[in-house]
């Protein structure tokens, strides 16, 4: 019994210096800086999506084939969706003045019409937003978690999955590229 309470204590001992070692670890580790995420769904035919707006309108990805379309997965609770939400109104306005525009669409990710509403009369974006209410889309596109921005070609192919937070220029640069490519 005497053995068991001198083990106790250096067993508790290790436990916390294992996590303490951990926290650490996720402190100090760098992002990652890779721009774009795997999937299956690259190179392919973009899954359908048929849904309806906040404001009730209709949409239908499959109608958009000639364009260049930008979805990005969002919740209006979400810190990286609020922070990376300048970097979304800045590409709205350079996409206004280019000469091959590229639509964008928010998709709500588990949230409510009012709440999105709100968040975007206050914050700015005037794009529309998607209802995903069962999370269909979501599921689709296998979103793990928001902030997520695709990019499909004007064929209909899905180019592009940027997993996290968009930073400055970023979803710019990449459109510019994959217009290059194409």
């Amino acid at each position: 019994m005497s053995g068991s309470r001198k083990i106790a204590p250096r067993v508790a001992l290790v436990a916390a210096i294992l996590a303490v070692a951990f926290i650490v670890v996720l402190v100090v580790a760098s992002p990652d800086s890779q721009t774009d995420a795997e999937s299956p769904l690259l190179g392919n035919p973009a899954p359908s999506v048929v849904t309806t707006t906040i404001d009730d309108q209709p949409f239908d990805l499959a109608r958009r084939k000639g364009s260049w379309v930008v979805l990005n997965f969002f919740n209006s609770t979400c810190v990286p969706c609020r922070a990376e939400h300048p970097e979304l109104l800045a590409f709205a306005d350079a996409q206004q003045a280019s000469d091959q525009p590229a639509e964008l669409y928010t998709v709500v990710n588990d949230d409510s019409d009012e709440a999105v509403k709100a968040y975007f009369e206050e914050h700015g974006g005037t794009w529309p937003k998607l209802r995903d209410d069962n999370g269909a889309i979501s599921v689709a596109f296998g979103v793990a978690r928001v902030p997520e921005t695709w990019i499909i070609d004007p064929n209909g192919f899905v180019r592009l999955r940027i997993a996290g937070k968009l930073t400055e220029g970023l979803l710019d640069e990449q459109l510019a590229l994959l217009k290059g490519q194409s």
